[in-house]
Order: C-alpha cells, then sequence, then structure tokens
C-alpha cells in the first residue's frame, strides 16, 4: 500500500499551498492568513464542519462518515523570528519571519490528507483535523485544549509528524516511549553591591556570583542526576555590567534545561534554585530564581506507535524502525498527548539545512508521503467492520 494515487495527483496543489504558506509566514497567534487560507481550503474540499479562532488563530475541521469513533489529525502553523537566506521563488516576503521549522510543510500535508478524505470518506466514523497555531514556544496546544478542544471535538487518539533534517527524504520513522523533551526555562537574577573595578574590596561582585552559578550548576548533571537519565542545564544568557570600570549591583542568568524523566524534572526543579541560592549566599551575594516550567516530555503511546509504524510500513514498502530517536528538543504535541492516546512520528527531510536555520526549507518530495500517512492513519483507525 505506497503512497495514495489519488494524493500524488495533487501534489502540484499540496506545493502550491506550502510554498504560498512558506512566502507569507506568521509567528505565534499571528497566523491570521495561514488560517484563513486554511479555513477556506477545508471548506472548497467539502469537509463537514470547520471552526476557526480555537485556542486563539486554531482551524478544526470536522469530516463525518455515520457512526463511530473519532481520530485526531494534527498539523502546527507557525513560523519563527529568523531572516531567511534563500532566494527562491517562494522565499519569505515577511522580513525577520520565516518558516524554518517546516509547518509550512505539515500544513499543506495535513490539507492534502484532509482533501482526499473529504473526497473518498472510506472510513466509519469523524476525522478531527487539527491546525494548531504557536507551536514554537507559546503552547498552542495547551491554548487549544484550554479552549475546550477536546470537549468540542472528542477524539479516540491523535497523531501528528515532523520532519527531519539529516534522516533520509520520505524515510518515516516512529518509536514508543519519550521521544522529545522536556523544555523548562529559568532566570536568575543575582544581586550583589556594586563598585568601581580598581577597588573590587568595596563591592560584592554579582558577576563572579554568576559565574559560580553557571558551574555548580552543571553538578546538578554529572552528580545529582542518575546518569542512565539524560539532563540538559544549559546557560545561554549572562547580561551585567555597562561599562569597562564598574562592577555592577547585578548579574542576569538565563537558559534552558531539558529531560525525558518527570522524576528527573521533579529533582531539578527543586535543586536548581537551592545550587543557585546557596552558591549566591557563600559568596555575600543573593540569587532569585524564576523557574518556568515549560512543554512536558512528548511520549508516544505503545499501542498507537505500533499501528503507526504499520502504516509507515505499508506506505514506504519496508518496516519502518521502532528504535528510539530521540531528541532533546521539545513538541507542544506533548500536551496533546497527556490527554489522549497517540503517536507523533518523523519524515525525513534529507540533506537539507538543519531546523531553525535561515538556510532551511522543506523537501515538497515529502507532502505526498507525508499526506497519505496521515490519510491511511484515519481510514485504518475508523475502518468499517460489518
Amino acid at each position: 500500500m505506497p503512497v495514495i494515487n489519488r494524493i500524488a495527483g495533487i501534489s502540484d496543489a499540496m506545493t502550491e499551498w506550502r510554498r504560498d504558506i512558506h512566502r507569507h509566514p506568521e509567528l505565534a497567534y499571528k497566523e491570521h492568513r495561514t488560517a484563513g487560507k486554511v479555513a477556506e481550503l477545508l471548506r472548497s474540499f467539502g469537509v463537514d464542519e470547520v471552526v476557526e479562532g480555537i485556542g486563539g488563530t486554531g482551524v478544526v475541521g470536522r469530516i463525518r462518515n455515520g457512526a463511530g469513533p473519532s481520530v485526531g489529525l494534527r498539523a502546527d502553523m507557525d513560523a519563527l523570528p529568523i531572516h531567511e537566506q534563500n532566494s527562491c521563488e517562494h522565499a519569505s516576503s515577511a522580513n525577520g519571519v520565516m518558516h524554518a521549522c517546516g509547518h509550512d510543510g505539515h500544513t499543506a500535508m495535513l490539507l492534502g490528507a484532509a482533501r482526499y478524505l473529504s473526497e473518498t470518506r472510506n472510513f466509519q466514523g469523524d476525522v478531527v483535523l487539527v491546525f494548531q497555531p504557536a507551536e514554537e514556544g507559546f503552547a498552542g496546544a495547551k491554548a487549544m485544549l484550554d479552549d475546550g478542544l477536546f470537549e468540542r471535538f472528542p477524539v479516540r487518539n491523535i497523531f501528528g509528524m515532523h520532519n527531519m533534517p539529516g534522516l533520509e527524504q520520505g524515510k518515516l520513522r516512529v518509536a514508543p516511549g519519550p521521544i522529545m523533551a522536556a523544555a523548562d526555562n529559568f532566570k536568575v537574577t543575582v544581586q550583589g553591591k556594586g563598585a568601581h573595578g580598581a577597588m573590587p574590596h568595596q563591592s560584592v561582585d554579582p558577576i563572579i556570583a554568576g559565574a559560580a552559578i553557571v558551574q555548580a550548576v552543571q553538578t546538578l548533571v554529572s552528580r545529582t542526576s542518575d546518569p542512565k537519565r539524560t539532563l540538559v542545564i544549559s546557560v545561554t544568557q549572562f547580561h551585567a555590567g555597562d561599562a569597562y570600570n564598574v562592577i555592577p549591583d547585578s548579574a542576569e542568568l538565563c537558559g534552558t534545561i531539558r529531560y525525558f524523566a518527570p522524576e528527573t524534572g521533579e529533582m531539578v526543579r527543586k535543586r536548581f534554585p537551592e545550587v543557585c541560592e546557596t552558591v549566591a549566599r557563600g559568596l555575600g551575594a543573593t540569587a532569585e530564581v524564576d523557574y518556568q516550567r515549560g512543554y512536558p516530555p512528548t511520549v508516544n503511546h505503545a499501542e498507537e506507535t505500533a499501528f503507526a509504524g504499520r502504516i509507515a510500513s505499508e506506505i514506504t514498502g519496508e518496516a519502518v524502525t521502532t528504535e528510539q530517536m530521540q531528541v532533546m528538543g521539545s513538541e507542544d504535541f506533548s500536551f496533546f498527548l497527556l490527554e489522549r492516546p497517540g503517536a507523533y512520528a518523523w519524515i525525513g527531510n534529507g540533506d537539507s539545512a538543519s531546523l531553525h536555520n535561515p538556510s532551511y526549507d522543506f523537501n515538497d518530495d515529502n507532502l505526498a508521503i507525508g499526506a497519505s500517512f496521515l490519510a491511511r492513519i484515519a481510514e485504518d483507525a475508523l475502518r468499517a467492520t460489518d
């Protein structure tokens, strides 16, 4: 059961949709044009119900075919605040904004699946099409859930996918368990006492205290966390001072913390502030920690993963590995998986620039493959029985 011929036949249309969305990227919760285009296309396909404005700028479509269960299919729509460096005809027309993560492709693939499913209706039940805003750090999935997504559109399970540069073009992979990390953020404000740079004995130097904190928090990785469990603590910002000869009053550190295991998250949320405050106090300063919980880990459910893996094998004509392909990036599809069983798959983007890179572009050769994968998931999950 390779790529669906009827979907392959609309490859040019999917490419046109994808490139139009790429030319007109929009940031989180500002996806008004994109959402409008999605809604207009869904209605033109004959999708039974199209609702806009869920979770801000989210769009949900429902295709009905008799009584039966419901399955959810999700794509994300937002772009990133990056200035595109590509010179292709469909390069971004918005200064400083581009689709550097392939959400334009994800949206086009789900649109292709929606058109096919609406025309053929080879299933029994409801297919719920979730076009989600604000995946890039602004928790659009949670916003849709908070806006009553699953109350208004109940689904038995939910599936999504993401392109992966470096994985051979068109290859599909899906694995059970944690596949993407939790992503917490922090800001540490170190308060000391300023002084002339030539008279450091009159200061409580927040830069010294901040530098000590940068090193000390790494012991949570090397000496506190179970070495069999992954933990990443990255201090990515250090702001202090405005002059060459002045020790400032304060310093600010910011960064991100990534992990898979809930126990690791509990440990680091407790110990991280303790380490920062204790180190600062030992140097005569104080540290105020603003610890912000972000996306939870993305954890695929075993049954849905096995099901998606079987569909992927049928689409590609080869066995799809269920070997873990964990990455430390995060994904707010995780919020959906906390509410409903489901699975999140990878589709290879080939030898392209990496995600979030100004030279990245989605590989249009994946459109028919991804749309066929999503469509077959819906058909098989809602297979009519005598």
